[in-house]
């Protein structure tokens, strides 16, 4: 298939319907704006509905109804209106629905700004709602990720009765590149028969609940939720990382920052530094293996995050302890920039007092 030039928040909705998305409903908020925009007139087009709520909380619960009934559905916002979610993502989480949430992240915390932003990574990997719950979570780098990655959250989510979530930022929200949509692998996906559907009479109703008032009862959900989390730690971790063997610095970015970070790590290497790199594309689960790959030679860990370093701690995680591991963050909506963290390599490199 040709390639098309879109922007990331249309390459969204144009993913999703490809998907087989059949309901969205959300709220404009920017910089996520033009994916209900999109959504609007082309998703009715594909024979599907189209709803903007009356706000970010309807919109969840709107899908937490499609979704329970078996519909592929998603919704879209951004980190104010994603904070907005958290309490309709613990009910979709502990009713074991699927469905696919989209962040277009911006700066924060509270109504912040309108700039890209990546601080939502706690909310996004430790989830933002109540209870011992996880979703599944990419951050794509691109849009051609956005493309490939919205897709296949909507199998992922019907695969693992589970929300999955698209941790992106403004900027690749608002950029335009040149995208192909392929047809994606072919998953085998449980029948939906336990979706609210209607009986026909022909047998009792299926009932999606979060609700256990009995202590035991809700252990024993709970346990089998952990069972369906740790098959996504076993077989859901995507990465990029190249260079990790003999690397005298390994730096690690995600999503729109790693992009940034490659030229970084070109102009280093241009200087005779051996720098590796790591770019976790599931933050959640987290590559935390590929860490072990590192090499005896590296000096340190560079972090480098649009946030006040949210991610290091899984950095630290995957680390063991064998390596210093230090930062280079931007906060407010604010880009790094190629420069200040090839200083920050070059710092490390030679060895930091």
């Amino acid at each position: 298939m040709s390639k098309v030039l879109m922007k990331g928040n249309e390459a969204v909705g144009a993913a999703a319907i490809k998907a087989g998305c059949k309901y969205f409903f959300g709220y404009p908020i920017t910089p996520s704006s033009e994916i209900p925009e999109y959504m609007s007139k082309a998703l009715p087009e594909a024979g599907g509905v189209f709803l903007q709520a009356e706000s970010e909380v309807a919109a969840i619960n709107m899908v937490y109804g499609a979704g329970g009934a078996g519909a592929r559905c998603m919704t879209a916002s951004s980190s104010p209106g994603i904070s907005l979610k958290q309490e309709g993502i613990t009910y979709a989480a502990g009713a074991e629905i699927p469905c696919v949430i989209v962040n277009m992240m911006r700066g924060g915390p509270g109504l912040g700004s309108i700039q890209p932003s990546q601080a939502d990574y706690f909310q996004s990997t430790r989830g933002g709602g109540n209870g011992d719950y996880r979703t599944l979570c990419y951050a794509p780098a691109s849009v051609q990720e956005i493309v490939d990655y919205v897709m296949l959250a909507f199998d992922k989510a019907d695969y693992y009765r589970n929300p999955v979530l698209i941790a992106a930022d403004g900027m690749i929200g608002q950029v335009m590149e040149a995208v192909e949509f392929k047809e994606p692998a072919p998953i085998d996906l449980p029948a939906k028969d336990w979706a609210t559907t209607g009986t026909g009479e022909k047998r009792k109703p299926n009932v999606v609940n979060s609700l256990y008032l009995q202590a035991d009862a809700l252990q024993v959900h709970n346990k089998n939720l952990e069972k369906k989390y740790k098959l996504m730690e076993e077989n859901e971790v995507l990465y990029e990382a190249f260079g990790l063997e003999d690397a005298e610095v390994v730096v690690v970015a995600y999503g729109t920052t790693s992009r940034i970070v490659k030229s970084a790590v070109k102009k280093a290497q241009e200087k005779g530094i051996k720098v590796g790199m790591i770019r976790p594309i599931t933050i959640w689960p987290f590559p935390y293996e590929i860490f072990k790959k590192i090499g005896n030679n590296a000096k340190g860990i560079l972090t480098v995050e649009m946030s006040a370093g949210q991610m290091i701690d899984d950095v630290k995680i995957g680390t063991e302890g064998r390596i210093p591991v230090y930062f280079n963050g931007t906060q407010g909506g604010v880009v790094p920039t190629p420069q200040n963290i090839l200083e920050d390599i070059e710092k490390i490199a030679g060895g930091i007092r």
